[in-house]
């Protein structure tokens, strides 16, 4: 014990063990761990510019319904349809609860349900609708937007687990979102008796998930622990290690609740005992010595039982919501203390009682505050100190979408500058912040082991593999396609690259194909968090640029004019951005140009257009198509293994849902590319695993039109300038995977894509040799590698092109997307012009 607290007074990171001997701390001992914990709290609130201020929300609690799918064994709030006038509060009811907080001066409205009660009970399925909303959280949703719009106040939600499309679709109407993680603890929710059994939310692994989709959406998340549920104090430990890991990793944590158990009547658990003053407070100064002084810790003041100066002396900085309207209906039998009292017992203890909003002051920025709700915010925050004005009056703002969707802005010539002025620097000024903790994820990686061959005689595991690989090319095993991806130089990659090209040759011939095209990016504000992107900016970086839908529809009409047959438009994930803009800029193309095809939007650009505009994939995929769309480029891939991408990225989307949005695309019989980005912090087994995964799905829907291999191009990519990711794949590798595409896909993916941006006119010339056919496009601008530090050029005339093939020895041809002929009229004027738009002749400035 005095190891520890000595540890803890000198400023030591406490291991588990450690803290976990912390929580025994009573009497003196207590009071030593006590000054410590205060310590570090004060310096936080001097850090963060509120020395002496312990703070609390003035809210209303909505309990929007009390019906749960789940069965905890400790809650009074989740009852029975029978016990209920009705399954959800009507919207009437909300917003009477609402107004009545607005005109008591509350700012939050405390939205508290049970989990998706659809699941679970007929009568939530049959309100829901005869109300006409799908699911629980469409009603969440709207009833959000008409809080904001008709009473002021701003939505706090706790809808219980969500994912990370759920987060998608709810960021846009709350500035901040809720789920206690209670315990990591399996057992006491695996086990019959334990608290959580038969409850499928309240599986530790699901909760952690949340909280981290929540950090991945940058939602600011308030999160915590219940203690005194039958846990182990390793347990308890372990619940704030892990909120502690997830809060370094995202930075999304914006307060945790320290809550103590308190049995009810009625309930399987009504002969627990309450965890006792003591070891709560005890809990908390753990809490805050272990969670450090930028963490926000909060104790429920209805339920210390008046213990106010032992739970400050603990170092809470913040009381949590406080209604003097509504009941805390999770705890009925337990009131609020009266908010003056409050602020006399926080007195009391030397602080001054503060009222703030729902979200904390350190989130009062992009990208943790959807543009959709500053208005709202900003009339309620002192713009000095982000915390609120007490007496600002709240009343009802307009939640819209941004009237004017793309307005030209910034570094619009950056497709052709990049080319000649460069980036302004290698890196955005907030690297050190805007990726999450580099160190914490510094720790996930392991370091790739090498097993490439030796470079002489031919292996017998290696003639092996082949062997089999003739024999069954698609059915190869993973252990043999490892084995041909250790390709040594020499006999090994030359046999894997002649075997890999006559499969080629079986499958399409020896043309080498390529298309004509134009690269239209048509934002790179973006505030998603990927690691290995160097395009995405924050909207005020020098390098930041939106262009305008003239703009856009200005360079799909000067494409045209150049003999290209298509236009492949992706763009960052603009805040401002509503989701139909994509539908516009469809729109615009075809307009200008009715004969291109229109290859557009990544699967994270249709997640994102589809939850901001509250619509399924599906619908909002029909509605694409219906604007213009023709395809989708299968980018957002990256390595489909989210154990690697959450390490590449901060943000983007799941493994799971790339997968919906391209199957859901093809079944709307809108076809797709599919991509995998290699040679970063993943392995080879991550490679076979995306081709077999890409494989699978082929079989399942045929509507994948290529596969496209994306070397990493590492030189100015934040993962690799923090550290972390390699530089790149070696041309060894690049070549022995680009022949195991071709392997593995055989029979199902004809053609294999090489990127020229990323190899290399000789890396080109050298896959060609081993399995590729197809060459990509001419691009014209191309502006997201070359933003990387790739220095290939952004683009490629018809002749350039045309001379790669011819240095493999094949013949080339023109073609459309999809693999077909040209017509003769765009080939002679593509020929006229050789494929480009010049350079010269940009930018556009209408």
């Amino acid at each position: 014990m005095r190891r520890a607290l000595r540890r803890a007074r000198d400023g030591v990171a406490l291991d588990r063990t450690e803290a976990e001997v912390l929580l025994h701390a009573r009497g003196p001992h207590l009071a030593d761990l006590f000054d410590t914990a205060s310590r570090v709290r004060d310096a936080g609130l001097v850090d963060a510019g509120r020395p002496g201020v312990i703070t609390y929300s003035r809210k209303v609690f909505i309990p929007l319904t009390r019906l749960c799918r789940d069965r905890c064994h400790y809650c009074t709030f989740a009852t029975v349809p029978g016990r209920l006038p009705a399954s959800f509060l009507s919207p009437d009811e909300v917003l009477e609860i609402a107004r009545q907080g607005a005109a008591l001066g509350c700012k939050e409205a405390l939205f508290t349900l049970g989990d998706r009660p659809e699941d679970r009970w007929s009568a939530a399925r049959e309100w829901l609708e005869a109300a006409g909303y799908p699911d629980t959280l469409s009603y969440v949703r709207a009833m959000a937007i008409r809080v904001l719009e008709e009473t002021g106040l701003l939505p706090h939600l706790n809808p219980g687990v969500l994912g990370w499309q759920d987060f998608q679709r709810l960021k846009p109407v709350a500035p901040s979102m809720g789920m206690m993680l209670e315990t990591t603890s399996t057992r006491l929710w695996s086990e019959p008796g334990g608290p959580h059994y038969g409850s499928p939310d309240k599986e530790p692994a699901v909760r952690l998930r949340v909280l981290e989709d929540a950090g991945r959406s940058s939602v600011p998340f308030t999160t915590g622990v219940l203690i005194g549920i039958g846990e182990t104090l390793a347990d308890r430990v372990e619940s704030l290690f892990e909120i502690r890991r997830v809060s370094r990793q995202y930075g999304g944590i914006q307060e945790v609740i320290i809550q103590n158990f308190r049995a009810k009547p009625d309930t399987a658990m009504r002969g627990m005992p309450d965890a006792e003053a003591e070891e709560l407070a005890a809990t908390v100064a753990v809490a805050r010595v272990v969670l450090g002084p930028r963490a926000r810790v909060q104790a429920p003041p209805n339920l210390i039982g008046g213990e106010f100066d032992l739970l400050v002396r603990a170092g809470i900085d913040d009381w949590g919501g406080v209604s003097p309207l509504t009941p805390d209906h999770v705890n009925p039998e337990r009131p609020w203390p009266q908010i003056e009292t409050l602020a006399e017992r926080t007195a009391a203890a030397g602080f001054r009682l503060a009222e703030r909003l729902t979200i904390y002051p350190e989130y009062l920025r992009e990208p943790w505050l959807d543009p959709r709700l500053a208005a709202h915010v900003s009339a309620l925050a002192d713009p000095s100190t982000g915390l609120a004005v007490e007496d600002a009056p709240v009343v009802g703002r307009p939640w819209q979408e941004p009237e004017v969707a793309l307005v030209d802005s910034g570094r619009t010539d950056l497709h052709a500058s990049i080319d000649t002025v460069g980036r302004t620097a290698d890196r955005r000024d907030d690297f050190d912040s805007v990726y999450g903790d580099w160190e914490e994820l510094r720790g996930q990686v392991a370091a790739p082991a090498s097993a490439v061959g030796s470079g002489g005689a031919i292996r017998p595991e290696f003639l092996t593999a082949l062997r089999h690989a003739e024999s069954s090319p698609a059915g190869l095993s993973d252990s043999d396609a490892l084995t041909l991806l250790s390709a040594g130089p020499g006999p090994e990659i030359e046999a894997l690259a002649s075997f890999a090209d006559a499969l080629r040759r079986d499958a399409v011939g020896d043309e080498v194909t390529y298309v004509v095209t134009r690269n239209i990016n048509f934002t790179n504000v973006c505030y998603t968090g990927c690691r290995f992107c160097a395009f995405a900016q924050r909207r005020t970086d020098a390098d930041a640029y939106t262009l305008s839908l003239a703009q856009v529809g200005a360079r799909a009409e000067q494409a045209w004019g150049v003999g290209a047959t298509e236009v492949c438009m992706q763009g960052g994930i603009h805040p401002d951005l509503p989701g139909t803009a994509y539908f516009d800029i469809a729109a615009e193309v075809r307009k200008r140009a009715p004969g291109l095809h229109v290859h557009a939007f990544s699967p994270m650009e249709v997640v994102n257009g589809a939850s901001r505009t509250n619509l399924s994939i599906e619908d909002w995929l029909t509605a694409a198509r219906e604007a213009g769309v023709d395809s989708l480029p299968g980018t957002a891939a990256e390595i489909l293994d989210d154990d690697v991408r959450w390490i590449l990225t901060k943000g983007k989307l799941p493994t799971a849902t790339w997968i919906e949005v391209v199957t859901t695309a093809h079944r709307l019989s809108i076809p797709t590319t599919s991509t995998m980005m290699y040679g970063h912090v993943d392995t080879p087994a991550h490679w076979v695993a995306h081709l077999k995964l890409i494989a699978s799905l082929q079989s399942e829907t045929g509507g994948f039109t290529e596969f496209v291999l994306l070397p990493f191009v590492h030189t100015n990519a934040p993962l690799y300038l923090a550290g972390i990711a390699r530089p790149g794949p070696t041309h060894l590798e690049n070549r022995a995977v680009h022949a195991l595409a071709r392997i593995l896909l055989h029979g199902k993916i004809s053609n294999i894509q090489t990127s020229w941006v990323k190899l290399g006119d000789q890396g080109v010339v050298d896959v060609l040799r081993g399995g590729v056919n197809d060459l990509g496009g001419t691009l014209m601008e191309e502006t997201i590698s070359r933003m990387a530090g790739s220095d290939n050029g952004s683009y490629k005339t018809i002749a350039d092109l045309e001379v790669l093939a011819t240095a493999a020895g094949r013949p080339s041809r023109q073609r459309t997307t999809t693999y077909g002929e040209v017509p003769p009229e765009r080939r002679t004027t593509a020929l006229n012009h050789d494929g480009v738009w010049r350079p010269t002749l940009l930018p556009l400035t209408t």
